[in-house]
């Protein structure tokens, strides 16, 4: 039976023929009435040809799994149907462009032959295939018609003809209307992580372009005036972080992005930011690894190396994303941080949660704050220090440009900044860093910085590394188990971790990688987790997930 209240919908075709925006298109629609999105994307690294898919989850209650069973297919060529056929429920629906691919089952519409007498091109074929869909779901022309003036740029009057005769040709089958008054915000995790940075002041983002964090730096350039940010794309990755050191220094709120192959390249810089105590931000979207690997899918294997990234005895700030909501409050708060302890700041996304969208409450948007960091305040006849001693490690920041003369140095140095290797000099400096760190280690500890889910008294528990969250969310409320998912990974929130865990029995990770990486790390604090480990590319479905963790229990 057909549940309008949580089904899944996936629209596939080849590269080029705009499923993704399709996908986009049509949670829209359904975010008006009254939906929570969910949306996987799946692409090829190709610009023709291949296969890509957007599978849409759509449901009363908010859900962030994938799920094996598909309801509804709209098909825009062969390889969509042969590819996903299997998956489509008994029940399902199969609505597929039949001067492309063909089906005993299903309706076929015509959609190339009526964009083409209607005077469109080749994308447009995308508007029709969804116009056929939202006709036989029944869904008011107005409101198709209101998302496509809003989000497509291009012949609006061409895609509005096409749509009105598609609604014109097919029969309503089924009904979908709105389910409840809901108002949400719909993006992804990169747009969340732009928005997050613009809310705590950021004033510059460098990027080299690498998937999965493009979209960061292209959300950033084409909204620059109305976000007040300014946007580069250097030469390399090397040049990006320098470029962002040195604004940092000169007083500017910056950021950086990139993904596993690109933080490589910036870590002998990350040091430099940690001797200099330049506060800077570095967005890790990991992606499918080692070396090039592939370039559009999911492989969580990252942590290890971001952990131990940059030379000698230097700690730095860790954070990861599980969605979108996430992305919008660790971006936030780790520029923000960045600033407070002048300190470099590592927040770690993944392919799902930088590419995927989701909805987003809109009042976690206005609670975003920037926050003011220690600033040196003029006493007469005082001298700035720029690494002043002070009791909790932080000393105030001064910008060039002012009365005072301002020093960074990447060697070891004085209060000043002067370049010194006496033993006493080293000795304070190095102790000066590390209070530093023993006050944001003291600090951060609350439990704003973690989640809990679940009944406190349960026996498994689940601790699910970055996009896995949603999925381990919703097998949890099934199954009665409870979920921890930490914001900061470093400095680790052992204490309050482990007032959750005194009657756990069994404790799970959950993640995307072979080595299990995340079960590694929680070793390190004494919480001993049996990984559950998929390393294909792709994320669990919620089904698998529960068959292997019912194996376990």
């Amino acid at each position: 039976m057909f549940k309008k209240e949580d089904f899944v919908l996936l629209i596939g075709g080849e590269a080029g023929q705009g499923t993704r925006f399709g996908g986009n298109l049509i949670s829209q629609v359904f975010n008006q009435l009254g939906y929570f999105i969910y949306v996987y994307e799946d692409y090829q690294s190709l610009i023709r040809g291949g296969h890509n898919f957007s599978e849409v989850r759509l449901s009363k209650e908010k859900r962030e799994a994938r799920k094996k069973e598909i309801d509804v297919i709209l098909a825009l060529d062969q390889k969509t149907i042969d590819l996903h056929k299997e998956r489509l429920k008994k029940e399902g629906f199969l609505i597929f462009n039949n001067d492309r691919a063909k089906s005993e089952q299903g309706i076929g519409v015509p959609v190339e032959k009526i964009v083409k007498e209607e005077g469109g091109s080749g994308p447009m074929v995308n508007t029709a295939l969804i116009s056929a869909f939202l006709r036989i779901f029944n869904v008011d022309f107005s409101l198709w018609e209101k998302i496509l003036r809003a989000k497509v740029k291009n012949d609006i009057d061409v895609n509005l003809k096409i749509a009105k005769r598609i609604f014109e040709t097919c029969e309503p089958k089924f009904q979908i209307s709105k389910i409840q008054e809901k108002e949400s915000l719909l993006m992804t995790g990169n747009e969340a992580c732009a928005l997050g940075m613009v809310k705590a002041g950021l004033d510059f983002y460098f990027a080299y372009p690498m998937t999965p964090s493009t979209s960061i730096l292209v959300f950033l350039a084409n909204k620059e005036k109305e976000l007040n940010v300014r946007t580069y794309q250097p030469e390399s990755e090397i040049s990006v972080i320098n470029m962002a050191l040195g604004t940092a220094f000169a007083g500017k709120r910056t950021a950086v992005g990139t993904s596993g192959g690109g933080f490589a390249l910036m870590t002998e810089a990350l040091s430099l930011a940690s001797q200099s105590e330049t506060p800077i931000l570095i967005i890790n979207s990991q992606r499918a690894g080692p070396s090039t690997g592939m370039p559009t899918y999911n492989l969580q294997g990252d942590l290890n190396f971001v952990l131990g990234a940059g030379h000698g005895d230097m700690e730095k700030i860790v954070l990861q994303a599980g969605n979108a909501k996430d992305a919008l409050f660790c971006a936030n708060l780790g520029l923000n941080l960045a600033w407070q302890y002048q300190t470099p700041v590592i927040l770690l996304l993944d392919k799902d949660v930088s590419e995927n969208s989701f909805s987003v409450e809109k009042e976690i948007l206005e609670d975003l704050k920037s926050k003011r960091p220690k600033i040196f305040e003029e006493k007469e006849g005082e001298n700035f220090c720029r690494y002043q001693m002070t009791p909790d490690g932080i000393s105030p920041l001064a910008f060039p440009g002012g009365k005072f003369i301002v020093k960074a140095n990447s060697y070891e140095h004085d209060e000043f900044g002067i370049t010194n290797d006496e033993e006493e000099i080293v000795k304070k400096m190095i102790e000066k860093r590390k209070r530093k760190f023993e006050t944001i280690k003291r600090e951060l500890q609350g439990s704003s910085y973690l989640e809990f889910f679940g009944p406190r008294d349960a026996e498994i528990f689940l601790f699910p590394f970055g996009i896995n969250k949603g999925i381990a969310l919703e097998l949890a409320e099934r199954m009665g188990f409870s979920v921890i998912f930490p914001y900061l990974l470093s400095p680790f929130p052992e204490e309050i971790v482990k007032s959750y865990l005194k009657k756990a029995k069994k404790i799970f990770t959950i993640e995307l990688n072979s080595l299990g990486q995340y079960a590694q790390f929680l070793k390190r604090y004494g919480i001993f987790a049996k990984p559950i480990l998929k390393y294909t590319g792709r994320p669990f479905f919620i089904e698998e997930l529960e068959e292997e963790i019912k194996k376990e229990i």
